[in-house]
């Protein structure tokens, strides 16, 4: 893919990088990804790697903007109110890049579409606000072998981890068993500051970049957590045991086996 005119000044300050150039933004924009969410974080991510220039991008939602959204999701307007939240996006990324091909999924990630849908991407984004769906991402993320990108964020905290599959640690690896169903997990019934989602939203997108252009040190076998009220950052090591994961565990062994 040769850049035209218009996309090397598009991208000028990204291409003068070391470790970009022209041909790592040929990479970005043969790229294909896909953010799970179009809520706080899945808003800040789309929104960076629509400008940097990823190729193609997928977004799969189900619900409708709500009032209660706008102070953290970014993408979505007073006026856009009870929309889709996919049309929504989609109607703000089309403006921002048209190099960028959106492609929308309107409904709910589930067993039954997981596959089809993870088939087409490199690279998974996990913007969901609950563990019993992210466990679902980063499981199926792994046993397919895409390069998945986990964030959480409740309060003023939020966290990040970036997962290799058959290389480093998995959120299983970290959350080895299911967590009870009474735990408070989502923004809903915790609260969140919009600010702290985008910090976190913002790295999500980096590392995304990063992967892609093969460049710096993933976010692999540790997790990023960021306290906005302290300002700082403090990190969780994972080791990686295939014995205690079972999604990990699965892998290994059917590799063994082949």
């Amino acid at each position: 893919m040769s850049l035209n005119d218009i996309q090397l000044e598009r991208y000028a300050r990204q291409i003068v990088l070391n470790g970009v150039g022209v041909s790592g933004q040929e990479k970005l924009l043969a790229s294909k990804v896909l953010v799970v969410g179009a809520g706080g974080l899945g808003c800040t991510v789309l929104s960076y790697l629509v400008a940097s220039g990823i190729g193609t991008i997928g977004v799969i939602d189900y619900d409708k903007v709500e009032l209660s959204n706008l102070h953290r999701q970014i993408l979505h307007f007073t006026d856009d109110i009870n929309k889709s939240k996919i049309l929504s996006v989609k109607q703000k990324l089309n403006k921002i890049n048209p190099d960028v091909e959106i492609k929308t999924y309107d409904y709910k990630l589930e067993k039954s579409n997981i596959e089809e849908i993870f088939s087409e991407y490199e690279i998974i984004v996990d913007g969901l606000d609950n563990f019993k769906d992210k466990f679902l991402v980063n499981d199926y993320s792994v046993l397919l072998n895409k390069k998945m990108v986990h964030a959480g964020v409740t309060g003023f905290e939020g966290q990040i981890l970036t997962v290799i599959p058959q290389k480093s640690a998995c959120l299983r690896c970290y959350f080895p068993e299911e967590l009870p169903d009474n735990l408070k997990q989502n923004c809903k019934e915790i609260g969140v500051v919009g600010s702290t989602v985008g910090v976190i939203g913002s790295m999500q997108a980096n590392e995304v970049i990063k992967l892609i252009l093969g460049i710096g040190k993933p976010l692999t076998n540790r997790i990023l957590k960021f306290n906005a009220l302290e300002s700082s950052f403090y990190e969780f090591k994972i080791q990686r045991k295939n014995n205690n994961c079972p999604i990990c565990r699965e892998i290994t062994c059917n590799i063994l086996q082949m």
